[in-house]
This record gives C-alpha cells, structure tokens and sequence, in this order.
C-alpha cells in the first residue's frame, strides 16, 4: 500500500544555519583524492580563515562522508560540517538517522545532511533503484520522524519498512536537511520538504536568482516560511590563478558536469543558454566514444580541458568566478545580491581562498552592515 504523506513543517534545527546572507563555506578534498587525510589540513585552515562551514562531496572511495565529518569534528570547533552530498539509495532510513543524530552529537550540533540525486549511470552500475522526487520527500520526512522519536510504519517510493525506530536520541536537535538541485522539480521538493537547498556549480548569477525565487515561491505555497529555508549556491573559483591553476580548478570541472546527461541539460536550461550550443559540445569525439559516460570518471585531466575549447566562450566566465581577488569577491557579492544566503567555495581549498575570503567580506560587509 502506498504510504500516506505526512506533512509538516520543516524547521531548521541548527541555529549555525539561521545566519545573515552573506556566510562562506568552501570544499575540502575537491575532486578525487588518493589520501583523505589532507582534507583534515584543508578544515583547519578553512576555521582559521574565518569561514562558516565546511563541506564534504561524498565519493564512494576514499571519501566515506561519516568517517570524514566525523574527524573533522573532533580537530575543529567552530565550522559546521555539511554533506554536499551523499545520497539516499544506499544507506537504509535507519543508518542514515542514526548517522545523522551521531554526528551531530560528536560535532556539538555542527552537523548539515545534504542529499542529492546523482544520475541515472549510478544507479544502473550499483544496482539499486533510483531516486524518485517522492522518494526524497518521503526521505526527508522518515528522518524527521525518527529524530522526533516516533515508530515510523512506511511502503511507498523510498521503501517498505514495517517499523524503524531509533532507541536513543542524544540531547541535541538533529541535523538540518538540505536538497541539492537544479531542475525545477527538485528544486520545488527543496521548498516544499527541505531545510534548504544547495544550488549547483556553474549556475549564472540569473540562474541562482530564478532558483532562489522558485524555492522560496513553493515553500510560501505549501504554508512554510520562505525566509527559513535556506538556499546555498555554489561557485567555482579561480582567485589570482594561473593559467594552469584556472584549468584544473575551473575547465576541467566545467568539462565533466556539462557533459553529463541529465545535468548538463538541466545547467544549460537554468542559465537560460541555447540547446544548440551543448549538442555541440557533446559532439567532441572524446565525448561521443563515451556513450553518455560522464566524462570526469573516464578521461584525464588534460583531456577535460581540452574539451572546453568546444564551449561557446561566455559559458565559463559567466558562470564561475574569475580573476584577481577583488574580481572573484565582486562576483561572489553578486550571488549572494542574487539571493543566496551562503556560498560554497569550490575549487580551491584551505589557504588558497585566504585573499578572496578578505575581499568579499570588505566588499560584502561593507554594503550591508555584515557578513555574519
């Protein structure tokens, strides 16, 4: 039997995320890595800069998002540590409650659950069933009962699961959920089930204001306060970057999301580019001879950039953050003018974004009274 919806108002548990538009979080351990435990130098660094969080882009290699947050936890105090992100499909409700509320505890309340979709290539490789946009609803939903101390009884589109309970809750409120998305539907979840939303890499300044608006339009729509939902963009930056510096940090990037089916299409749309342009792109031969393969897992370095000399040239410039550290801060300002209450920071990491981070708060906090 399908599972009766149980709606109810989100509320954003950590008061580390009820801050004034303007907060800074960057990456740690961008990309693939080999060895996890630069990302522990990389979140020192980032607390020592001021920054407001942390955040982790789960890989299911080296990368094992509970392990990282939690020593994370223990050699920082202050930073929030989020999840940008894991996903729901392969860890059951009752693992992710339970790391969810563990992390919290071990991290004084510092702990954010990011989730997002992936695409369909994950799914069929691993074997389990795709996310469906009820099935995160559902998710958020079961999570939030089992932190409010509830049996929870569910057969629907996340699962069946007769009766899950969690035995123990520490005396700490649980972790605030957050949705990345892109497309407008999941973005309509976001507002509608989630604490926040967390906006792709490579969105223009307009497409961060149209999600914004999209978000907060369809939280007020389903009786929730628009305001508390937070919506947090990410931008890749490339502050007083080299040549080189600016391809692996940015190009390289750029190369692998633009070439992913599904993603791709859905960045070109929000930023309200021509179709056209990324059939074109797609059409490269090192691209073609992958089959719908996203690119990042299959080619090297050199050979994502060289892809981007396929891109129309305005793509990258109006969608990252470029330039000296007063360009890049300028930049920064307008997404958060746009309508983002916090920005990810992706691309470079620890002392790299030490200039940048001076900037924008000159720039920021000197428009508005303050950054945090």
């Amino acid at each position: 039997m399908q599972a009766e919806s149980h709606p109810r108002e989100a509320v954003i548990s950590n008061h580390q995320l009820r801050r004034t538009a303007g907060g800074l979080g960057c990456y740690v351990l961008p990309g693939g890595v080999d060895d996890p435990r630069e990302g522990l130098a990389q979140a020192r660094a980032a607390e020592r800069l001021g920054l407001d969080a942390v955040w982790i882009g789960e890989r299911y290699d080296s990368k094992d998002l509970p392990s990282l947050a939690g020593a994370i936890g223990q050699i920082t105090s202050r930073v929030r540590i989020g999840a940008a992100v894991t996903h729901t499909g392969l860890r059951h409700p009752m693992v992710l409650a339970s790391m969810g509320q563990t992390l919290q505890s071990l991290t004084g309340g510092r702990f954010v659950l990011g989730f997002g979709r992936s695409a369909s290539w994950r799914w069929d490789s691993y074997g389990v069933p795709a996310p469906t946009l009820r099935s995160l609803a559902d998710t958020a939903d079961i999570l939030r009962r089992l932190w409010a101390g509830e049996t929870v009884s569910y057969d629907g589109p996340a699962g069946s699961y007769p009766g899950l309970r969690l035995p123990r809750r520490p005396d700490v409120a649980p972790p605030p959920l957050l949705l990345a998305a892109v497309g407008p539907r999941t973005l309509e979840v976001a507002g509608a089930s989630y604490d926040g939303v967390i906006l792709h890499p490579f969105l223009t300044v307009d497409g961060v204001r149209e999600s914004v608006r999209r978000v907060r339009e369809v939280a007020a729509r389903a009786g929730r306060d628009p305001d508390a939902v937070r919506c947090v963009a990410t931008v890749v930056v490339a502050p007083d970057a080299s040549p080189p510096e600016e391809d692996l940090a940015v190009r390289a990037r750029a190369a692998g999301y633009f070439s992913v089916p599904g993603l791709g299409d859905a960045l070109v749309r929000a930023n309200g580019w021509e179709a056209a342009d990324l059939a074109r792109y797609r059409d490269q031969p090192a691209l073609t001879a992958l089959g719908g393969l996203p690119a990042d897992k299959h080619l090297g370095r050199p050979e994502l950039i060289a892809l981007c000399a396929g891109m129309p040239d305005h793509w990258i410039p109006a969608s990252a953050a470029l330039g000296d550290a007063d360009d890049c801060a300028r930049r920064l300002a307008d997404y958060t003018a746009a309508g983002a209450d916090e920005l990810i920071l992706h691309g470079m990491v620890g002392e790299q974004v030490a200039a940048l981070s001076a900037r924008y708060s000159a720039v920021w906090g000197g428009s508005t009274g303050a950054l945090r």
